[in-house]
């Protein structure tokens, strides 16, 4: 990852004095552009009053004047939503806004497991059937032309109200209330489900209707659409009404998360609310949420948002299980060189795939699909990906081939297929990955101001806010920290705070998930890039320090020395001149999992180079290659030695060899990749069958016909230490542990001879 400092123009001197604005405001509101007089005073200035006409958005008219006749002549209502937290919130404004003009109004939610995702045929028909005469959509809508077509062959009309990508054919509704419709009027083209329903509302209203700005609010945070233009009042203004809210279902809510009222802000909303909004959809019918921000009575919202914490607390433990469950499945099947991961159990949860997924992106830095089963026998699965693979691109092709359904957007996706299709879509997948290398860049604001270092500054930092997709959070630097301590917290202690001091002032910093921080480790840390929050304890209000991302840079030592040993420190650190590899595979594995510029990277039989800082990324096959890598002239080396390409990381028992080779005489004709299905049926991972299938084709136990595995009959008797694969992959295993377990001292006592004799 490489980070660079954001640019831009200073605000004008008067600009400044005109809004009072402190040096840190007035810096990050002139890094995000904010720097005219007119975009100051929309930035602080700016109310619901000043949104743009309603009418202006597409067929807005029509579908009002279509809304008054049904109410007019008593005619039922249905809303059909969607079982996010923006689909809740989107069918909650529009209930409460029919409901205030007399209309006779219901709603619909789809079940995930039942109805799934969008418009969908079955539930029209029983919506239709059920005396239904208008049907709104909120959140959805654009995909169904075939439920849109029913309807109106049964007299029922449909107003569609969506965000959504359009895709080939649109539905030929009643009324299109788009925010992104093309050749529109209306001026802001990223709305949520929920802010084109509030827009519907101000329409029907002729009013601002500020009361519904709080769920508009939830609704846009929780669908991170843009926070700036029209999505910057919805939030600011939405976050004011929250804090202020007479909502009993939201004040119960904001209770069980632990929240105060009169200090949430984006981030509470964000990582508190809307999770707890989503997490109802993910295991339950979403309805009961979208009961809970209409109930009139505490005690109606209280026992809901018990029923709601529950399901949060379930949800919370099924991504944890699923997630860990593919990280098995990821080593288990030597998944870890692969570019692409799609992973499949039919037990997994189907609510929380998305989760999952974006986990598993975090940790893999892989584009990543997680399927289920369902209980049609359909599969189900999401998918997300990482910066710089069009998510979308890359599946859409497939969509007739491979999958039933299929839709998303550049970074995320849903899909549903035959279970028969899965290894074409692993195979396809992955063969659609580049592999083209994209440094990921991150940006940060500017140098953490120490000398103001007080409540102030987070105050001071807020009024460039409310922060989100396209305003993003302020990220400060530290550069060369002095770190005064450290302790690691959490259960399993995987969390890290450090104290940082600079020109006589201190701040605590937290790394989650940083347990690779060791102290070994610290004294490389050259600069430290933190978002700045509140942190309540005891009482006590102070700033603190949150880890978004770290430079490591050599010590600078009186006498450095010429080889470091930094075997047990996984991480990697991207100070060295040159990264050393023995195996050109491991190449473009380095430059994608470790983010470590291919530039950088060098195959040691290739190296001409003399007095760089250098480090051996992968391990060498024999003492041989070592030997020869230390013939160069280095200013400084060290010692990694985190990859390889064994085909295992320890020869199969004796026991799995007889195993398999007695379940290939049993089964023949089976094809290789049935055997991952084979290695759960015998416990063991997918890379030792295909360890001990090579080492069985090489001494002639079975053999391959039409891609199909069949045992030899009567094979000639023979040892495992006969095959040169065996014998060689055992070699290179214990060398390789040899040089991984052998004592620091005595390594570097090796390695510091070997370069003394060139």
């Amino acid at each position: 990852m490489e980070w660079r400092e954001r640019k831009g123009e200073k605000l004008a001197p008067e600009l400044i004095e005109k809004y009072q604005l402190s040096p840190i405001t007035a810096k990050l509101l002139s890094l995000r552009g904010i720097n005219t007089d007119a975009k100051l005073a929309f930035w602080f200035n700016a109310t619901e009053d000043d949104l743009a006409d309603p009418y202006l958005m597409h067929d807005m008219q029509k579908a009002v004047t279509r809304i008054n006749q049904a109410i007019d002549a008593g005619e039922k209502i249905t809303i059909y939503g969607d079982y996010d937290a923006d689909g809740i919130t989107a069918t909650s404004i529009m209930m409460e806004t029919l409901g205030i003009l007399g209309a006779d109004v219901h709603f619909f939610i789809p079940d995930r497991f039942k109805d799934g995702y969008g418009p969908n045929l079955e539930s029209y028909k029983k919506i239709v059937a059920d005396g239904t005469k208008l049907i709104i959509t909120v959140d959805n809508g654009v995909t169904g032309v075939e439920e849109v077509d029913y309807a109106k062959s049964m007299g029922v009309d449909t107003i569609i109200t969506d965000h959504h990508k359009f895709q080939d054919k649109l539905p030929e509704s009643y009324a299109l209330v788009h925010c992104n419709y093309p050749g529109q009027k209306y001026p802001f083209d990223d709305y949520c489900g929920a802010g084109v329903a509030y827009t519907i509302s101000r329409a029907l209203m002729q009013d601002s209707m500020p009361e519904l700005l709080e769920l508009a609010m939830i609704g846009t945070i929780g669908d991170m659409v843009k926070v700036s233009g029209e999505g910057h009042i919805l939030v600011k203004r939405g976050l004011k009404m929250l804090n202020e809210t007479e909502r009993p279902g939201l004040r119960a809510l904001i209770k069980k998360a632990g929240l105060q009222m009169g200090h949430i802000d984006e981030n509470d909303v964000g990582f508190n609310i809307a999770p707890r909004l989503n997490a109802v959809g993910r295991l339950d019918n979403a309805s009961l949420a979208v009961d809970l921000l209409l109930c009139e009575t505490d005690d109606e919202a209280e026992k809901i948002a018990d029923k709601i914490e529950e399901l949060n607390a379930k949800r919370k433990n099924l991504t944890s299980k699923v997630y860990n469950s593919c990280l098995n499945q990821i080593k288990n099947n030597g998944w870890e060189r692969k570019k692409t991961l799609v992973l499949y159990n039919p037990k997994f949860h189907e609510g929380v795939l998305g989760l999952v997924a974006n986990k598993l992106v975090e940790k893999t830095h892989k584009p990543t699909i997680v399927l289920t089963k369902n209980d049609k026998g359909i599969i189900k699965g999401s998918g997300r990906s990482v910066d710089g693979f069009n998510l979308f691109n890359a599946l859409e092709p497939l969509k007739d081939k491979l999958f039933l359904k299929f839709g998303g957007h550049d970074f995320a996706c849903g899909l549903s297929m035959t279970e028969d299709k899965i290894t074409s879509l692993r195979a396809t997948f992955e063969k659609s990955f580049k592999g083209i290398y994209n440094q990921n860049i991150r940006y940060y604001d500017c140098e953490l101001p120490f000398s103001n270092l007080d409540l102030k500054i987070i105050t001071d930092i807020k009024k460039a806010g409310p922060f989100g997709s396209d305003n993003v959070t302020p990220v400060f630097s530290i550069l060369h920290p002095a770190i005064n301590s450290c302790f690691y917290m959490g259960k399993e202690k995987n969390h890290i705070k450090l104290n940082i001091g600079k020109n006589n002032k201190n701040i605590d910093v937290v790394g989650f998930n940083k347990k690779y921080l060791t102290k070994i480790l610290l004294p490389y840390v050259d600069q430290i890039f933190i978002e700045l929050q509140e942190n309540c304890y005891r009482n006590q209000i102070k700033p603190q320090g949150i880890i978004k991302g770290i430079i490591f840079a050599a010590p600078k030592l009186a006498v450095p020395a010429p080889v470091i040993d930094l075997r047990n420190e996984k991480y990697i650190m991207g100070f060295a001149d040159r990264y050393l590899i023995f195996d050109k595979r491991n190449k473009n594995i380095a430059s994608s999992l470790y983010d470590i510029d291919p530039a950088k990277i060098t195959l040691v039989n290739d190296y001409k180079n003399e007095g760089e800082v250098a480090a051996f990324l992968d391990v060498p096959r024999n003492l041989q290659e070592l030997n020869l890598a230390l013939t160069n002239n280095y200013d400084q080396l060290y010692l990694r030695f985190i990859m390889d390409q064994l085909p295992v990381k320890q020869l199969p028992l004796k026991a799995d060899f007889v195993r398999l080779l007695k379940y290939v005489y049993s089964h023949p004709g089976l094809a290789v990749a049935d055997y991952r299905a084979v290695g759960l049926f015998l416990q063991i991972t997918y890379d030792k069958i295909l360890f001990i299938l090579r080492v069985f084709f090489e001494l002639k136990f079975v053999k391959l016909e039409d891609d199909r595995i069949f045992g030899v009959a009567n094979p000639i008797k023979r040892k495992l230490t006969d095959s040169n694969y065996f014998r060689a992959t055992n070699s290179q295993i214990k060398f390789i542990t040899d040089l991984r377990q052998m004592p620091s001292q005595k390594l570097l006592m090796y390695v510091n001879e070997q370069l003394k004799q060139h």
